[in-house]
């Protein structure tokens, strides 16, 4: 009797396993906003003040453009940086206080990883490094200076990408 009753629990156990599997749900997914879509377009108009605030949206966008590729849409991302937000996709750091070195590393390179992906793009407003005293120049390595993000976001919405605003 003492082998019989730890046998009927694992029996127990086992027979309850498929009913239990059937009840965890599926994971998260964006099926349905996607379906239909081959492509994945999608312009983020990025003006941030904090580098801390940046380092964590160029995170999520580095996940959204993954999750775009795992769910069977080709990515075709532009990074929008205007306002004072070209402060940190330079290599002048005086532009910034020294308190935030380690951020502006992090957004460097990241920047430089998603540069590296496949359908990313980057740019920064023309009008807003000579309004915060960026010398094009010195943008980081892929991000190319455009002559006004509001007329490429005009552009790029008429050419059916989203805008996604990260203010």
């Amino acid at each position: 009797m003492k082998i019989l009753k730890p046998f009927l629990v694992l029996i127990a156990l086992a027979l309850s396993a498929p009913a239990m599997a059937a009840d965890t749900p599926a994971p998260p997914n964006d099926a349905d906003a996607l379906k239909g879509v081959k492509t994945g377009k999608v312009i983020f108009d990025i003006n941030v003040t904090d580098p801390q605030k940046m380092t964590l949206y160029l995170k999520v966008i580095r996940q959204t453009v993954e999750d775009l590729k795992n769910q069977g849409a080709t990515p075709d991302v532009i990074l929008a940086f205007r306002g004072s937000a070209v402060k940190m996709v330079s290599k002048n750091r005086d532009l910034m206080g020294l308190e935030h070195d380690i951020d502006l590393d992090t957004i460097a390179d990241q920047l430089a990883d998603l540069g590296q992906r496949p359908g990313v793009r980057m740019e920064a407003c023309s009008v807003a490094t000579k309004l915060f005293g960026v010398d094009n120049s010195t943008l980081l390595d892929g991000v190319k200076p455009v002559g006004n993000t509001f007329v490429s976001l005009t552009g790029y919405q008429a050419r059916g990408y989203a805008n996604i605003p990260i203010y």
